[in-house]
Protein backbone atom coordinates (compact mmCIF):
# COMPACT_ATOMS: atom_id res chain seq x y z
CA UNK A 1 0.00 0.00 0.00
CA UNK A 2 1.25 3.42 -1.01
CA UNK A 3 2.08 5.97 1.90
CA UNK A 4 0.88 9.06 0.87
CA UNK A 5 2.13 11.05 4.02
CA UNK A 6 5.09 13.27 3.35
CA UNK A 7 8.03 12.33 4.43
CA UNK A 8 10.98 15.00 5.86
CA UNK A 9 14.73 14.61 4.07
CA UNK A 10 15.87 12.62 6.88
CA UNK A 11 13.19 9.97 6.82
CA UNK A 12 13.48 9.90 2.67
CA UNK A 13 16.99 9.53 3.59
CA UNK A 14 16.72 6.36 5.80
CA UNK A 15 13.79 4.11 3.68
CA UNK A 16 16.46 4.96 -0.03
CA UNK A 17 20.03 3.75 2.18
CA UNK A 18 18.12 1.39 4.59
CA UNK A 19 15.32 -0.42 2.80
CA UNK A 20 15.99 -3.85 1.11
CA UNK A 21 17.22 -2.78 -2.14
CA UNK A 22 15.15 -5.25 -4.33
CA UNK A 23 12.08 -4.20 -2.07
CA UNK A 24 13.01 -0.97 -2.69
CA UNK A 25 13.79 -0.69 -6.50
CA UNK A 26 10.69 -3.04 -7.21
CA UNK A 27 8.58 -0.37 -5.30
CA UNK A 28 9.90 2.62 -7.45
CA UNK A 29 10.02 1.03 -10.63
CA UNK A 30 5.93 -0.26 -10.79
CA UNK A 31 4.80 3.74 -10.98
CA UNK A 32 7.59 4.21 -13.27
CA UNK A 33 7.01 1.23 -15.54
CA UNK A 34 3.00 2.60 -15.51
CA UNK A 35 4.60 6.38 -16.12
CA UNK A 36 6.69 5.15 -18.83
CA UNK A 37 3.63 2.51 -20.74
CA UNK A 38 1.05 5.49 -19.90
CA UNK A 39 3.74 8.13 -21.71
CA UNK A 40 4.05 6.21 -24.83
CA UNK A 41 0.08 6.02 -25.11
CA UNK A 42 0.58 9.51 -26.06
CA UNK A 43 2.30 8.29 -29.56
CA UNK A 44 0.94 4.96 -29.57
CA UNK A 45 -3.14 6.66 -29.72
CA UNK A 46 -2.16 8.77 -32.25
CA UNK A 47 -0.32 6.41 -34.27
CA UNK A 48 -3.75 4.10 -33.67
CA UNK A 49 -6.10 6.66 -34.47
CA UNK A 50 -4.25 8.53 -37.26
CA UNK A 51 -3.73 5.29 -38.95
CA UNK A 52 -7.58 5.28 -39.78
CA UNK A 53 -7.10 8.28 -41.82
CA UNK A 54 -4.70 7.01 -44.52
CA UNK A 55 -1.11 5.90 -44.76
CA UNK A 56 0.53 9.17 -45.31
CA UNK A 57 -1.26 10.40 -42.31
CA UNK A 58 0.29 7.38 -40.20
CA UNK A 59 3.44 8.15 -41.75
CA UNK A 60 2.78 12.09 -41.18
CA UNK A 61 3.02 10.89 -36.86
CA UNK A 62 6.84 9.67 -37.32
CA UNK A 63 7.69 12.28 -39.01
CA UNK A 64 6.84 14.16 -36.21
CA UNK A 65 8.53 12.09 -33.94
CA UNK A 66 11.94 13.00 -34.12
CA UNK A 67 10.30 17.32 -33.26
CA UNK A 68 9.04 15.23 -30.22
CA UNK A 69 12.40 13.68 -29.43
CA UNK A 70 13.69 17.14 -29.27
CA UNK A 71 11.66 18.40 -26.71
CA UNK A 72 11.89 15.52 -25.15
CA UNK A 73 15.83 16.06 -24.94
CA UNK A 74 15.63 19.04 -23.31
CA UNK A 75 13.26 17.47 -20.87
CA UNK A 76 15.49 14.30 -20.00
CA UNK A 77 18.16 16.62 -20.43
CA UNK A 78 17.59 19.06 -17.13
CA UNK A 79 14.89 16.63 -15.84
CA UNK A 80 17.72 13.66 -15.57
CA UNK A 81 20.44 16.39 -14.78
CA UNK A 82 18.83 18.02 -11.79
CA UNK A 83 17.22 15.01 -10.67
CA UNK A 84 20.64 12.81 -10.40
CA UNK A 85 22.50 15.43 -8.43
CA UNK A 86 19.11 16.04 -6.15
CA UNK A 87 19.21 12.40 -5.31
CA UNK A 88 23.34 12.76 -4.57
CA UNK A 89 22.72 15.92 -2.87
CA UNK A 90 19.94 14.32 -0.37
CA UNK A 91 21.78 11.48 -0.01
CA UNK A 92 24.80 13.87 1.44
CA UNK A 93 22.27 15.97 3.27
CA UNK A 94 22.71 19.42 1.30
CA UNK A 95 19.10 19.77 0.68
CA UNK A 96 19.31 24.17 -0.37
CA UNK A 97 21.62 22.66 -3.13
CA UNK A 98 18.90 20.14 -4.27
CA UNK A 99 16.47 22.76 -4.27
CA UNK A 100 18.37 25.61 -6.17
CA UNK A 101 19.12 22.39 -8.52
CA UNK A 102 15.44 21.62 -8.75
CA UNK A 103 13.82 25.16 -9.72
CA UNK A 104 16.89 25.76 -12.54
CA UNK A 105 16.43 22.27 -13.95
CA UNK A 106 12.67 23.55 -14.50
CA UNK A 107 12.91 26.66 -15.35
CA UNK A 108 15.67 26.23 -17.43
CA UNK A 109 13.69 23.49 -19.60
CA UNK A 110 10.71 25.85 -20.00
CA UNK A 111 12.36 28.81 -21.12
CA UNK A 112 15.06 27.24 -24.09
CA UNK A 113 11.65 24.58 -25.26
CA UNK A 114 10.02 28.06 -25.68
CA UNK A 115 12.95 29.66 -27.31
CA UNK A 116 13.13 26.85 -29.89
CA UNK A 117 9.31 25.77 -30.75
CA UNK A 118 9.43 29.59 -31.76
CA UNK A 119 11.64 29.84 -35.20
CA UNK A 120 10.09 26.25 -35.95
CA UNK A 121 6.87 27.45 -35.90
CA UNK A 122 7.97 30.61 -38.34
CA UNK A 123 10.20 27.87 -40.80
CA UNK A 124 7.19 24.99 -39.99
CA UNK A 125 6.99 24.10 -43.79
CA UNK A 126 10.75 23.58 -44.69
CA UNK A 127 11.47 21.83 -41.07
CA UNK A 128 9.02 19.27 -42.01
CA UNK A 129 10.45 18.74 -45.53
CA UNK A 130 14.20 18.14 -43.65
CA UNK A 131 12.48 16.18 -41.28
CA UNK A 132 11.82 13.16 -43.83
CA UNK A 133 7.65 14.86 -45.20
CA UNK A 134 7.37 13.54 -48.71
CA UNK A 135 4.72 16.24 -50.67
CA UNK A 136 1.33 14.14 -49.98
CA UNK A 137 3.10 14.05 -46.04
CA UNK A 138 3.71 17.47 -45.62
CA UNK A 139 0.10 18.92 -45.22
CA UNK A 140 -0.49 16.52 -42.09
CA UNK A 141 2.68 16.35 -41.05
CA UNK A 142 2.37 20.93 -40.91
CA UNK A 143 -1.04 20.41 -39.32
CA UNK A 144 0.46 17.73 -36.74
CA UNK A 145 3.34 19.84 -35.84
CA UNK A 146 1.99 23.31 -34.88
CA UNK A 147 -0.12 21.77 -31.68
CA UNK A 148 2.99 20.08 -30.62
CA UNK A 149 5.06 22.80 -31.11
CA UNK A 150 2.33 25.14 -29.10
CA UNK A 151 2.62 22.40 -26.23
CA UNK A 152 6.46 21.99 -26.31
CA UNK A 153 7.55 24.34 -23.12
CA UNK A 154 4.60 22.11 -21.25
CA UNK A 155 6.05 19.05 -22.70
CA UNK A 156 9.79 19.25 -21.36
CA UNK A 157 8.87 21.14 -18.06
CA UNK A 158 7.01 17.87 -17.40
CA UNK A 159 9.75 15.74 -18.00
CA UNK A 160 11.77 17.75 -15.85
CA UNK A 161 9.24 17.33 -12.93
CA UNK A 162 8.67 13.67 -13.25
CA UNK A 163 12.45 12.45 -13.59
CA UNK A 164 12.72 15.22 -10.16
CA UNK A 165 10.25 13.39 -8.70
CA UNK A 166 11.53 10.09 -9.16
CA UNK A 167 14.95 10.57 -8.07
CA UNK A 168 13.45 12.08 -4.82
CA UNK A 169 12.05 8.78 -4.06
CA UNK A 170 8.33 9.67 -5.25
CA UNK A 171 7.71 7.28 -7.95
CA UNK A 172 4.08 7.30 -7.10
CA UNK A 173 3.07 10.25 -7.51
CA UNK A 174 5.28 10.93 -10.77
CA UNK A 175 3.12 8.07 -11.97
CA UNK A 176 -0.10 9.96 -11.16
CA UNK A 177 0.69 13.28 -13.77
CA UNK A 178 0.86 11.13 -16.60
CA UNK A 179 -1.45 8.51 -16.47
CA UNK A 180 -4.43 11.29 -15.78
CA UNK A 181 -2.78 13.03 -19.04
CA UNK A 182 -2.60 9.31 -20.61
CA UNK A 183 -6.04 8.61 -20.14
CA UNK A 184 -7.60 12.10 -21.00
CA UNK A 185 -5.48 11.42 -24.25
CA UNK A 186 -7.31 8.37 -25.39
CA UNK A 187 -10.57 10.07 -25.29
CA UNK A 188 -9.72 13.26 -26.87
CA UNK A 189 -8.46 11.89 -29.65
CA UNK A 190 -11.26 9.65 -31.26
CA UNK A 191 -13.63 12.47 -30.12
CA UNK A 192 -11.51 15.43 -32.00
CA UNK A 193 -10.33 13.06 -35.00
CA UNK A 194 -13.68 11.78 -36.14
CA UNK A 195 -16.63 13.52 -33.88
CA UNK A 196 -15.38 16.96 -34.38
CA UNK A 197 -13.44 15.72 -37.77
CA UNK A 198 -10.45 17.86 -36.91
CA UNK A 199 -8.35 14.88 -38.35
CA UNK A 200 -4.88 14.89 -37.50
CA UNK A 201 -4.45 18.04 -36.37
CA UNK A 202 -7.36 16.47 -33.42
CA UNK A 203 -4.71 13.89 -32.69
CA UNK A 204 -1.76 16.94 -32.19
CA UNK A 205 -4.76 19.03 -29.96
CA UNK A 206 -5.63 16.27 -27.82
CA UNK A 207 -1.98 15.91 -26.86
CA UNK A 208 -1.35 19.11 -26.28
CA UNK A 209 -4.15 19.63 -23.92
CA UNK A 210 -3.46 16.59 -21.90
CA UNK A 211 0.52 17.48 -21.32
CA UNK A 212 -0.75 20.33 -20.50
CA UNK A 213 -2.91 18.85 -17.89
CA UNK A 214 -0.04 16.26 -16.94
CA UNK A 215 2.33 19.47 -16.41
CA UNK A 216 -0.38 21.19 -13.73
CA UNK A 217 -0.41 18.03 -11.68
CA UNK A 218 3.00 17.70 -11.57
CA UNK A 219 3.72 20.98 -10.67
CA UNK A 220 1.03 20.71 -7.66
CA UNK A 221 2.45 17.57 -6.81
CA UNK A 222 5.72 18.48 -6.69
CA UNK A 223 5.16 21.56 -4.49
CA UNK A 224 2.89 19.56 -2.08
CA UNK A 225 4.35 16.19 -1.95
CA UNK A 226 8.02 16.38 -3.04
CA UNK A 227 10.92 16.53 -0.81
CA UNK A 228 12.31 19.44 -2.85
CA UNK A 229 10.48 22.34 -3.72
CA UNK A 230 10.17 24.53 -7.32
CA UNK A 231 10.84 28.11 -6.35
CA UNK A 232 11.23 31.04 -8.48
CA UNK A 233 13.82 32.76 -6.14
CA UNK A 234 15.93 29.33 -6.29
CA UNK A 235 16.42 29.40 -9.97
CA UNK A 236 20.13 30.60 -10.65
CA UNK A 237 21.58 29.61 -13.61
CA UNK A 238 25.48 29.73 -12.51
CA UNK A 239 28.46 27.77 -14.67
CA UNK A 240 28.34 25.82 -11.16
CA UNK A 241 24.78 24.56 -11.25
CA UNK A 242 24.60 24.39 -15.01
CA UNK A 243 27.68 22.32 -14.77
CA UNK A 244 26.09 20.25 -12.65
CA UNK A 245 22.81 19.37 -14.76
CA UNK A 246 25.17 19.09 -17.50
CA UNK A 247 27.01 16.45 -15.73
CA UNK A 248 24.49 14.78 -14.49
CA UNK A 249 22.13 15.70 -18.00
CA UNK A 250 24.63 15.16 -20.63
CA UNK A 251 24.10 11.24 -21.48
CA UNK A 252 20.44 12.05 -21.43
CA UNK A 253 20.46 14.80 -23.95
CA UNK A 254 22.85 12.77 -26.08
CA UNK A 255 20.56 9.85 -26.32
CA UNK A 256 17.41 11.71 -26.66
CA UNK A 257 18.92 14.02 -29.44
CA UNK A 258 20.68 11.30 -31.44
CA UNK A 259 17.66 9.36 -31.39
CA UNK A 260 15.99 12.31 -33.50
CA UNK A 261 18.86 13.19 -35.71
CA UNK A 262 18.28 8.72 -36.01
CA UNK A 263 14.97 9.01 -36.92
CA UNK A 264 15.29 12.03 -39.52
CA UNK A 265 18.01 9.89 -41.05
CA UNK A 266 15.43 6.93 -41.19
CA UNK A 267 12.70 8.43 -42.56
CA UNK A 268 14.60 10.29 -45.52
CA UNK A 269 16.53 6.76 -46.08
CA UNK A 270 12.67 5.55 -46.61
CA UNK A 271 11.47 7.94 -48.87
CA UNK A 272 12.31 6.35 -51.75
CA UNK A 273 10.35 3.26 -50.69
CA UNK A 274 7.48 5.22 -50.17
CA UNK A 275 5.01 6.08 -47.55
CA UNK A 276 4.31 2.65 -46.42
CA UNK A 277 7.95 2.54 -45.66
CA UNK A 278 7.97 5.05 -43.34
CA UNK A 279 4.81 4.40 -42.05
CA UNK A 280 6.10 0.88 -41.25
CA UNK A 281 8.96 1.81 -38.87
CA UNK A 282 7.04 4.47 -37.52
CA UNK A 283 4.85 1.82 -36.07
CA UNK A 284 7.74 -0.83 -35.71
CA UNK A 285 9.71 2.34 -33.42
CA UNK A 286 6.27 2.71 -31.54
CA UNK A 287 5.77 -1.03 -30.57
CA UNK A 288 10.23 -0.80 -29.16
CA UNK A 289 8.68 2.10 -27.47
CA UNK A 290 6.43 -0.09 -25.19
CA UNK A 291 8.79 -2.74 -24.97
CA UNK A 292 11.53 -0.07 -23.50
CA UNK A 293 8.96 1.60 -21.42
CA UNK A 294 9.36 -1.54 -19.00
CA UNK A 295 12.99 -1.66 -19.46
CA UNK A 296 13.09 1.83 -18.61
CA UNK A 297 10.76 2.03 -16.43
CA UNK A 298 12.62 -0.53 -13.63
CA UNK A 299 15.93 1.18 -14.90
CA UNK A 300 14.23 4.37 -13.21
CA UNK A 301 13.20 2.82 -10.90
CA UNK A 302 17.06 1.92 -10.03
CA UNK A 303 18.59 5.22 -10.69
CA UNK A 304 17.41 7.51 -7.50
CA UNK A 305 18.44 4.32 -5.13
CA UNK A 306 22.00 4.64 -6.90
CA UNK A 307 21.86 8.00 -6.53
CA UNK A 308 21.20 8.30 -2.62
CA UNK A 309 23.47 5.09 -1.88
CA UNK A 310 26.55 5.96 -3.76
CA UNK A 311 26.42 9.43 -2.77
CA UNK A 312 26.17 7.65 1.03
CA UNK A 313 29.06 5.75 0.29
CA UNK A 314 27.27 2.58 0.30
CA UNK A 315 28.50 1.14 -2.76
CA UNK A 316 27.16 -3.03 -2.20
CA UNK A 317 23.39 -1.25 -2.65
CA UNK A 318 24.24 0.37 -5.67
CA UNK A 319 26.03 -3.01 -7.00
CA UNK A 320 23.11 -5.01 -5.86
CA UNK A 321 20.47 -3.33 -7.14
CA UNK A 322 22.29 -2.78 -10.56
CA UNK A 323 22.67 -6.88 -10.60
CA UNK A 324 19.35 -7.49 -9.73
CA UNK A 325 17.87 -4.91 -12.27
CA UNK A 326 20.25 -6.21 -15.57
CA UNK A 327 19.09 -10.02 -14.37
CA UNK A 328 15.48 -9.55 -14.09
CA UNK A 329 14.97 -7.33 -17.15
CA UNK A 330 17.19 -9.81 -19.21
CA UNK A 331 14.29 -12.90 -18.50
CA UNK A 332 11.34 -10.26 -19.26
CA UNK A 333 13.18 -9.08 -22.49
CA UNK A 334 13.60 -12.42 -23.46
CA UNK A 335 9.59 -13.40 -23.30
CA UNK A 336 8.92 -10.04 -25.14
CA UNK A 337 11.26 -10.63 -27.82
CA UNK A 338 9.31 -14.44 -28.26
CA UNK A 339 5.92 -12.70 -27.78
CA UNK A 340 6.92 -9.84 -30.94
CA UNK A 341 8.46 -12.74 -32.71
CA UNK A 342 5.37 -15.08 -33.03
CA UNK A 343 2.49 -12.19 -33.42
CA UNK A 344 4.74 -9.54 -35.47
CA UNK A 345 2.66 -9.55 -38.24
CA UNK A 346 -0.85 -8.96 -36.29
CA UNK A 347 0.53 -6.20 -33.67
CA UNK A 348 1.78 -4.17 -36.60
CA UNK A 349 -1.41 -4.55 -38.28
CA UNK A 350 -3.06 -3.57 -35.05
CA UNK A 351 -2.05 0.07 -36.07
CA UNK A 352 -2.95 -0.27 -39.83
CA UNK A 353 -4.54 -2.96 -40.97
CA UNK A 354 -5.87 -1.40 -44.14
CA UNK A 355 -2.50 -1.92 -46.09
CA UNK A 356 -0.60 -5.01 -46.63
CA UNK A 357 2.86 -2.92 -47.33
CA UNK A 358 2.93 -1.45 -44.17
CA UNK A 359 2.49 -4.86 -42.41
CA UNK A 360 4.73 -6.60 -44.57
CA UNK A 361 7.34 -4.16 -43.86
CA UNK A 362 6.74 -3.89 -40.50
CA UNK A 363 6.66 -7.68 -40.06
CA UNK A 364 10.11 -8.18 -41.20
CA UNK A 365 11.60 -5.27 -38.67
CA UNK A 366 9.78 -6.39 -35.71
CA UNK A 367 11.20 -9.79 -35.77
CA UNK A 368 15.12 -8.91 -36.43
CA UNK A 369 14.42 -7.01 -33.91
CA UNK A 370 13.66 -9.36 -31.89
CA UNK A 371 17.03 -11.36 -31.86
CA UNK A 372 18.95 -8.66 -30.10
CA UNK A 373 16.42 -7.01 -27.57
CA UNK A 374 17.54 -9.04 -24.84
CA UNK A 375 20.83 -7.20 -24.96
CA UNK A 376 19.11 -3.60 -24.11
CA UNK A 377 18.54 -4.55 -20.62
CA UNK A 378 22.69 -4.79 -20.35
CA UNK A 379 22.82 -1.35 -22.31
CA UNK A 380 20.22 0.33 -20.78
CA UNK A 381 20.97 -0.43 -17.23
CA UNK A 382 24.60 0.08 -17.59
CA UNK A 383 23.54 3.15 -18.98
CA UNK A 384 21.70 4.45 -16.58
CA UNK A 385 24.65 2.97 -13.65
CA UNK A 386 27.00 5.38 -15.67
CA UNK A 387 25.21 8.78 -15.64
CA UNK A 388 23.98 8.59 -12.26
CA UNK A 389 27.48 8.01 -11.07
CA UNK A 390 28.56 11.09 -12.34
CA UNK A 391 30.30 8.94 -15.29
CA UNK A 392 29.29 11.72 -17.81
CA UNK A 393 31.67 11.08 -20.77
CA UNK A 394 31.41 7.28 -20.65
CA UNK A 395 27.31 7.30 -20.33
CA UNK A 396 27.52 10.01 -23.07
CA UNK A 397 29.63 7.77 -25.80
CA UNK A 398 27.78 5.03 -24.80
CA UNK A 399 24.63 6.90 -24.85
CA UNK A 400 25.11 8.05 -28.79
CA UNK A 401 26.20 4.74 -29.76
CA UNK A 402 23.07 2.90 -29.64
CA UNK A 403 21.23 5.66 -31.57
CA UNK A 404 24.21 7.93 -33.25
CA UNK A 405 27.56 7.33 -34.08
CA UNK A 406 26.61 2.94 -34.95
CA UNK A 407 23.15 3.46 -36.18
CA UNK A 408 23.11 6.39 -38.01
CA UNK A 409 26.01 5.70 -40.57
CA UNK A 410 24.14 1.79 -40.86
CA UNK A 411 20.93 3.82 -41.81
CA UNK A 412 22.87 5.77 -44.84
CA UNK A 413 25.20 3.12 -45.87
CA UNK A 414 23.43 -0.01 -46.18
CA UNK A 415 19.73 1.07 -47.81
CA UNK A 416 21.99 1.72 -51.15
CA UNK A 417 23.18 -1.88 -51.38
CA UNK A 418 20.54 -4.05 -50.08
CA UNK A 419 17.64 -2.17 -50.39
CA UNK A 420 15.44 -1.97 -47.57
CA UNK A 421 16.65 -4.80 -45.65
CA UNK A 422 19.33 -2.03 -45.02
CA UNK A 423 16.47 0.21 -43.02
CA UNK A 424 14.89 -3.12 -41.06
CA UNK A 425 18.70 -4.57 -40.01
CA UNK A 426 19.89 -1.11 -38.67
CA UNK A 427 18.24 -0.94 -35.38
CA UNK A 428 18.91 -4.66 -34.20
CA UNK A 429 22.60 -4.24 -35.83
CA UNK A 430 23.28 -1.08 -33.71
CA UNK A 431 22.28 -2.86 -30.64
CA UNK A 432 24.60 -5.73 -30.93
CA UNK A 433 27.53 -3.57 -31.24
CA UNK A 434 26.83 -1.51 -28.88
CA UNK A 435 26.26 -4.24 -26.10
CA UNK A 436 30.22 -5.30 -27.41
CA UNK A 437 31.05 -1.58 -26.44
CA UNK A 438 29.27 -1.03 -23.03
CA UNK A 439 31.28 -4.64 -21.39
CA UNK A 440 34.48 -3.30 -20.84
CA UNK A 441 33.02 0.25 -20.01
CA UNK A 442 30.80 -0.84 -17.30
CA UNK A 443 32.66 -3.49 -15.77
CA UNK A 444 35.64 -1.05 -14.82
CA UNK A 445 33.18 0.61 -12.57
CA UNK A 446 31.66 -2.83 -11.03
CA UNK A 447 35.37 -3.25 -10.44
CA UNK A 448 35.94 -0.35 -8.71
CA UNK A 449 32.84 -0.81 -6.10
CA UNK A 450 34.16 -4.46 -5.65
CA UNK A 451 37.32 -2.82 -4.41
CA UNK A 452 35.00 -0.24 -2.52
CA UNK A 453 33.25 -2.89 -0.81
CA UNK A 454 36.04 -5.42 0.04
CA UNK A 455 37.61 -2.21 1.53
CA UNK A 456 34.54 -1.88 3.94
CA UNK A 457 34.99 -5.44 4.90
CA UNK A 458 38.00 -5.42 6.03
CA UNK A 459 37.92 -1.90 8.41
Amino acid sequence: MINMKKLSAEEKYRQMTETPVRRLIVSLAIPTVISNLISTLYNAADTFFVGQISTSASAAVGVALSLQAVIQAIGFFFGQGSGNNMSRQLGSHHEDTAETLASTGFFSAFILSAAIAVPCLIFLEPLSVFLGSSETILPYAMDYMFWILLAAPFMASSLVLNNQLRFEGNSFFSMIGLTVGGVLNLFLDPLLIFVFDMGIAGAAIATAISQFVSFMILLVLSQKIGTVKIKLSAFHPSLKMLGMITNGGLPSLCRQSVTSVAMICLNNAALPFGDAAIAAMSIVNKIGNFTNSVLIGVGQGFQPVCGYNYGAGRMKRVKDGFWFCVESMSVVLLVLAVVEYIWASPIVGFFRKGDPEVIIIGDIALRLRCFTLVFSSWITISNMLLQTTGKMWRASILGFARQGIILIPIVLILPPFIGIWGIQIAQPLADLITFIMSVPMTMSVIRKMNECVAAEKTE
